[in-house]
């Protein structure tokens, strides 16, 4: 345990005693049925990659959804917006997720959804098709992880916080402003626990990029109190802050009375150049090694709540906008590997039938890989033509197994 107040110590400790005793049944059983999913990026919260579009129509100042605001203005942001909003998922879209298997969405979601603050240049709105989306899951068939996936002050400076740049979680207000995020997100939807089975506390907060560890200990021991405000079988997923998973265990897990916890790893083969120069048997030998080491070892439960078929980092602005690709050797610093043709955008028709190979098993062995601990929640549904991501593409194109536990490439794990 981190170093913590007495006070802490005692609320978590107090929260924990209260709850014990009126423990409600989940409404999805974590320790016996697997998570399979997909996530929802690129919608309520924008990524230049998903939907490149956008942002090449606002110019070149624009690479991330704060800037996207500040160079259209507030009116004309919150226009396209709300077009996107209104267009990119639909019911439709979770019909198509439950009727291939599946069992989970995870909706990213910034804080500024939920609170404004002093100079923000972000436009809201999305509350209202996240309420749709509880809808439509409920009529799917599916249960959603809502997740924080911007923090004030971005925690870990990518342009899928919100804001590109110095990660600034942790200064001055920002804890509070998001544990005040978390609390009103928790309490919206509190009373959905038969759709809304986990709340993820922060999305990818970056240790190695500077965030605090026993801060971020702390701030996920008052998310869970938070949380449990609003419901008391509501799962809390930690992200590991890009920390080995099996570092956590032995924190907030069922032994000190905490109860429904989960920790979430995401797991990409795309963002190093020494792993971009493997072939797909390597690939698939470490992603089998990854679920040994890293997800079968911890004490909890562990989802991979993010996670690819991608064996390039070629989709175009995947890096962020206006930087090129390792892949090809366009991004600083790197050596070509490969061409990126029909892999930067395109369909999963366009691709050479040996990659179509390559994606599906490469995407098999990662879900027998996952299955391993608690399940998976693939990124992502869909994109504007970046084929090696885009689930819903790869469903049509026989890449993606359909229903999810169908298997070409068995045993590789």
């Amino acid at each position: 345990m981190p170093s913590l107040s007495k006070f802490a110590r005692q609320s978590v400790l107090g929260l924990s005693m209260l709850a014990a005793l009126v423990q409600a049944k989940p409404t999805f059983d974590y320790g016996a049925n697997k998570v399979r999913g997909v996530n929802l990026g690129g919608w309520l919260v924008l990524e230049p990659w998903i939907t490149p579009s956008i942002f090449d129509a606002a110019g070149d100042a624009a690479v991330d959804e704060w800037s996207l605001c500040q160079t259209l203005g507030q009116d004309k942001c919150k226009s396209v917006l709300s077009d996107h909003w209104q267009k990119f998922i639909t019911a439709d879209d979770l019909n198509q997720i439950a009727s291939a298997g599946m069992n989970h969405v995870r909706i990213p979601v910034g804080y500024w959804a939920i609170e404004h603050l002093a100079g923000d240049q972000y436009v809201n709105g999305q509350l209202e098709y996240l309420d749709k989306a509880i809808g439509w899951a409920r009529s799917a068939g599916l249960k959603v992880i809502l997740d924080l996936h911007g923090a004030p002050g971005s925690q870990n400076g990518f342009d899928n916080s919100g804001k590109r740049g110095a990660i600034n979680w942790q200064k001055g207000n920002t804890v509070d402003d998001t544990k005040s995020a978390l609390k009103a997100l928790a309490a919206r939807y509190g009373g959905d626990r038969d759709v809304v089975t986990a709340i993820e506390a922060l999305n990818e907060p970056s240790i190695p990029g500077g965030v605090n560890q026993d801060g971020l200990k702390q701030y996920y021991y008052d998310a869970w109190g938070v949380i449990r405000e609003a419901s008391q079988d509501t799962t809390l997923v930690m992200h590991d802050g890009f920390m080995p998973t099996e570092s956590w265990n032995g924190f907030m897990g069922a032994s000190s009375g905490v109860f429904y916890v989960m920790m979430d790893t995401h797991h990409y083969e795309v963002f190093d150049s020494g792993v971009l120069t493997n072939d797909v048997n390597t690939h698939v030998k470490n992603v089998c090694g990854f679920s040994s080491q890293h997800i079968q070892t911890c004490d909890k439960w562990t989802i991979v709540g993010e996670w690819t078929g991608a064996m390039t980092d070629c989709a175009k602005y995947l890096n962020g906008k206006g930087i090129g690709a390792r892949y090809d050797g366009t991004f600083p610093g790197s050596s070509n590997i490969g061409s990126c043709a029909g892999k930067s955008t395109g369909s999963v028709a366009a691709l050479s039938q040996n990659d179509r190979t390559n994606l599906r098993r490469f995407i098999e062995a990662q879900l027998d890989a996952y299955e391993k601990g608690t399940g998976w929640v693939y990124w992502t549904w869909k994109t504007e033509g970046a084929p090696e991501w885009d689930m819903q593409e790869q469903i049509a194109g026989g890449v993606f197994p359909s229903p999810v536990t169908d298997r070409k490439y068995p045993g590789q794990c």
